[in-house]
């Protein structure tokens, strides 16, 4: 049996102090980083600055790695509740960043993937035995 997920309020996250409880809203789910604030590679204003708010659009605009966005799983301490969530899909303003499926190599480009550099260095290599070899 999964544990009930504790709701909260805009108003409540609003009423957030960063020496108490470092509260903020990403994608409608509520994060507490009090533990977290000087570990923050950005530094710890970063996350104060973001206390008390919705940090949906600053967190998707630095473009997190996906290891911080596992990272901050741990510090998820609920979601809004219903008839305070925003809509996160594109139309929305919002945007919902998802962690990619483990068909990483079926997903990336060949031009974007590890095999790109590879193959170009072998057709380098052949070449340049060819020409000057």
């Amino acid at each position: 049996m999964a544990a009930e997920v504790k709701k909260f309020t805009r108003k409540e996250i609003a009423a957030s102090d960063a020496k108490t409880a470092a509260r903020f809203i990403i994608n409608n789910h509520v994060y507490d980083v009090s533990q977290f604030l000087d570990e923050h590679p950005g530094g710890h204003e970063v996350l104060v600055n973001a206390v008390g708010k919705d940090a949906t659009e600053d967190f998707d605009d630095i473009g997190h790695s996906i290891d911080a966005k596992e990272l901050m799983k741990k510090y998820r301490i609920g979601e809004l509740v219903d008839e305070d969530k925003t809509n996160t899909n594109n139309s929305g303003g919002n945007v919902k960043w998802t962690t990619p499926s483990n068909n990483t190599e079926e997903e990336t480009s060949f031009i974007s993937s590890w095999k790109f550099p590879v193959v170009l260095g072998i057709l380098a290599t052949v070449l340049y035995t060819y020409l000057f070899g």
